[in-house]
Formats: structure tokens, C-alpha cells, sequence
């Protein structure tokens, strides 16, 4: 059951909230009534503006390289209703109905600053859509995230006038038809409102955010997996000591390495070997605080750019009802989301090239000192052998993927927008790397739960024999070859349901999504 419905104060949302829509679709919005009279004092402006006959881009004038040609006070409407049309051209599957929603939120939060002009009627319509389950469809591909999201946003306000299509109760309909099933009429756009509802940064921010929240729930199931690894190796937690983490200072590197001492704690394998010969074990234990924790700073400095970019007004021109000015800036420019989302699959890539490693030492009899990949009958069986070759596989593809989109500006619109950021390209591929690094780590996952089996009678942590007793219940151990294809995928979709994150963390170790 979905919990009772978040309230939006536009500029105020935080993180979690965030998330929790993310996670559960059928979560209720309402939006916070000191939002709605600065939404209408914007409105009046604008069309005290209009009336006056004023000069205003993309108001009384044409957009992009158009911006000089005047637009009379007759045609103010017809303009906006145009806009949206001509910037319908995505092209690609539609975005994932998760990140729709959050596309509208995302919206909706930003328009009811009260700095873009629209209307309560239509800022309303947004509400009802998000109220009603409406997913509009928007295809993934066509923005480069300069002058906002145009194309996809351009697909989600199409819907608003009645054309366009939408995702309702598991059917597929025209806009017209999905706006009458949910009670609402066409919109008839008045002046601004189509730029304000196509002009923003919402389609990269809200595919930024699906990105990270994927990229958090998979940090904790790898820290969980390099508990297990640990103990099943043999390997010591000294690397972990708080005193070594201090004296370099990075706050990722401290909550890490605390997250595997605690996770360690209590190991009676630990305890059987405290007098061995090992003084060092190599990097892919020893380092974790260093890697993961390097990891965790970024996720938790993308996170940050994130929920800034998420209260933020991104559409442009603005309106400042206060001194009935509207100001032609930039807002617009996804640059910050962009390097955002770079730092993500950077994260995201490591993430996966530490887990592969581990598994990679489980397997290796020669340094853990367990059956030849982790099988009681090595020969006879291969056991983990080619799971490891498929992480090996997929942690190569995220390296290619991880490759910095925010570098490849390329400029559009008659050079008028002769710098872009790729935003929306940096963020859309995040959400495609994230099944592979799930699939890495649930291997991982499953080797070092066997590796731990292995070590019986000796028992792990409390905390880790609660992450092997989830994984246990979707993979049995493994005592001769069978397909491993359904563990992995049972195990990925443990850590994509974030039981990792919500069971294992506790909000002193995500203190952003905890706000």
C-alpha cells in the first residue's frame, strides 16, 4: 500500500521524497497552497505584459534563431499551441514510466515557483495527470539538453492540448481520449505556456535521478558483497580501521570502510584466522574504502546537484511578478546535470570493476584457499567459472559506457545554440548500464554467499548472514552445475528492489536520501 501523499513545497523537496516517487507509482502529490498565488501573480503579469504590447522572446516574438520575428497579439496562442508541435521529433522507445512521473513532478515543482507564467488551470492539469496514472508517452532519443528538454517535454505537453499519446490502466491511447477518461478537458495554451512547459532541465534531471537511485541501491549491495567476499577469502579488516581512514579525511572513505566493520562484525571466521601469515590482501579487498568510498563522495555530490537542479526554475524567459519584469537568461543549459550524470556512470563503472575483481579472487583457489570455482568438484563441474566471464563481460561494457558525454557538445538551431550539453543522452544511458551492474554484483553476490557455505561451521557476521540468508532464498547452493542464469536475475532484482539499501544502510550512512 502506497503511503499517505507528499506534499510539494516548490523548492523544499527533498531527496527521499524524491525517491519515494520514484518507487512507488502509486504515491499521491499535492502541492502545497502557498505555491498557487505566486503561480497566478506570474500569469497576470504575462498578460499584462501582452496587453501592453511588449517585446518578450518566445511571448510576442519566435524562438531560436526566430527570436526577432514579432508575433501579433492575435497570434500569441496559436504560437504556443505551434510550438509544441513542431517540437514533437523524439524518436526511440518511450521513457520508462518511472522516470515520466518523475518528469512530471519534476515540472509541476518548477512551475509552481511561480517564475514561468502559466496558469492554475493548466499547472492543475499537470496535477490531475500525475493524480489520474496518466504516463504520457515520450520517445528517449532527440534532446541535447541545451534549451531545455525540448522534444521530450514537447511529448508531455502535446498531451495537455489533446494530441499526443498516454499510458492509462494499461492501455494506450490518443491524448484526447486519456484526457477525457480522467476528466479534463484541452488545454487551449495562452501566451508562455508552451515555452514554459517545453523550456527545462526535468527529462535529464528526472533520468539523472532514476540513474542514481539505481547507482545507490547497487553501492550498498556491493558493499554487502565485499563483506561476504572478505570473510569467504579469508581477508582481514584491518584495512578498515577508522584510524587509517581519518588521516586521509575523504567523508566516502570513512562511511565505507564503517559500513564493512560493522557489516564484519562478530565473524567467527574472522576469529579463526587472526593468528595466520596474511598481512596484506590485494587491492580489491584491502581498497574498498578507498574505491567505494571514492564512489559514495560522488554519488553523494551528484545527489546534491540533483536535488538543486530538482527545486530549481530551469525554463526561460523567466517572469518576477514583483517588478513585472521578464529577464532572458539561461536556466535552460543542463550543463550541471550532465557532469552529474558523468560522475554517475564513472561510479557506476568502478562499482563494477571492484566487484568483478572479488569475484574473481573467490574463484581463485590459489588465493582463497576454497574449491576451485567454489565447487566440491572442480573438473566434473565448472561452477562459477563462466560467471565470472560474464561479469568480466559486463563490467567491460560499462567502462565503454562511462565514457564522458558532457565533452561532446555539439551545436544546434542555426548556431544559435552553439553549446549544449548532452544532458539527456549523460543521464539516458545511465538507466541502460544499470541492469548490467546489477548482474555484476549479483554474481558476486552468489559466489561469495557460496564461498561463505563453504567456511561451515564457521559463521559469518549477524549483519552479512542476513544479506546471504536474502540471497540464499533466491539461490540455493551450488553442489553441481546447473543453469545460473535465474539466480543472477534473482538476485539482481533483489538489489534492484533496494532491499540492500533500505536493510543494510541506515540514515547515518545516506544522509541525503535520508532528508
Amino acid at each position: 500500500m502506497s503511503d499517505a501523499p507528499r506534499r510539494l513545497v516548490p523548492g523544499e523537496i527533498g531527496l527521499g521524497d524524491l525517491r519515494a516517487m520514484w518507487r512507488d507509482p502509486g504515491l499521491g502529490i499535492t502541492l502545497d497552497d502557498s505555491a498557487w498565488p505566486r503561480v497566478d501573480a506570474a500569469a497576470e503579469t504575462v498578460e499584462k505584459l501582452v496587453r501592453e504590447g511588449a517585446t518578450l522572446y518566445g511571448i510576442t516574438t519566435g524562438f531560436g534563431k526566430l527570436a526577432k520575428t514579432r508575433i501579433g497579439a492575435d497570434s500569441v496562442a496559436q504560437l504556443q499551441t505551434n510550438l509544441v508541435r513542431s517540437h514533437c521529433v523524439g524518436v526511440g522507445d518511450p521513457l520508462p514510466a518511472r522516470v515520466v512521473r518523475l518528469v512530471l513532478v519534476l515540472k509541476v515543482a518548477s512551475l509552481a515557483r511561480g517564475h514561468s507564467g502559466i496558469r492554475r488551470d493548466t499547472l492543475a492539469a499537470l496535477l490531475r495527470l500525475i493524480d489520474a496514472g496518466a504516463v504520457p508517452i515520450i520517445p528517449a532519443k532527440g534532446s541535447v539538453g541545451a534549451s531545455g528538454d525540448l522534444a521530450p517535454l514537447a511529448h508531455l505537453a502535446a498531451v495537455l492540448i489533446g494530441e499526443g499519446e498516454v499510458e492509462l490502466a494499461g492501455e494506450r491511447l490518443d491524448g484526447a481520449t486519456a484526457l477525457a477518461r480522467i476528466g479534463l478537458s484541452p488545454v487551449t495554451l495562452q501566451a508562455k505556456e508552451g515555452l514554459a512547459l517545453l523550456n527545462g532541465s526535468q527529462v535529464s534531471t528526472a533520468l539523472a535521478l532514476d540513474g542514481l537511485f539505481q547507482a545507490l541501491d547497487a553501492a550498498a549491495a556491493a558493499l554487502a558483497a565485499g563483506g561476504l567476499s572478505t570473510d569467504a577469502c579469508l581477508g582481514t579488516p584491518v584495512a578498515y580501521d577508522p584510524r587509517i581512514q581519518a588521516l586521509r579525511g575523504h567523508p566516502g572513505q570513512i562511511k565505507a570502510a564503517e559500513v564493512l566493520t560493522r557489516l564484519l562484525a562478530g565473524s567467527e571466521i574472522r576469529d579463526s584466522h587472526l593468528a595466520c601469515d596474511r598481512v596484506q590482501d590485494p587491492y580489491s579487498l584491502r581498497c574498498q574504502p578507498q574505491v567505494m568510498g571514492a564512489v559514495l563522495d560522488q554519488l553523494d555530490h551528484a545527489a546534491a546537484v540533483l536535488l538543486r537542479e530538482a527545486n530549481a526554475v530551469s525554463d526561460n524567459p523567466l517572469v518576477f511578478p514583483d517588478t513585472g519584469e521578464v529577464l532572458s537568461g539561461g536556466n535552460f543549459h543542463a550543463e550541471p546535470v550532465a557532469l552529474a550524470a558523468d560522475a554517475i556512470a564513472s561510479a557506476m563503472s568502478e562499482i563494477a570493476a571492484l566487484s568483478e575483481r572479488r569475484t574473481a579472487l573467490l574463484i581463485d583457489s590459489n588465493f582463497s584457499a576454497l574449491p576451485a570455482f567454489l565447487v566440491a568438484e572442480p573438473g566434473l563441474n565448472s561452477g562459477f567459472m563462466m560467471a565470472q566471464v560474464t561479469a568480466a563481460a559486463l563490467a567491460s561494457e560499462l567502462k565503454q559506457r562511462a565514457a564522458p558525454a558532457a565533452t561532446d557538445s555539439l551545436p544546434t538551431s542555426g548556431n544559435q545554440e552553439d553549446h549544449v550539453s548532452m544532458a539527456t543522452h549523460a543521464a539516458r544511458r545511465l538507466g541502460e548500464m544499470a541492469p548490467d551492474l546489477r548482474a555484476v554484483v549479483a554474481i558476486e553476490l552468489l559466489a561469495a554467499a557460496q564461498g561463505i557455505d563453504f567456511r561451515d561451521p564457521l559463521r559469518t557476521g549477524d549483519a552479512l548472514r542476513h544479506a546471504q540468508a536474502a540471497v540464499r532464498a533466491r539461490s540455493a547452493f551450488l553442489r553441481q552445475d546447473r543453469s545460473l542464469a535465474p539466480d543472477i536475475a534473482a538476485v539482481a532484482e533483489l538489489i534492484a528492489d533496494g532491499w540492500f539499501f533500505e536493510e543494510l544502510l541506515g540514515p547515518e550512512e545516506r544522509p541525503l536520501i535520508a532528508e
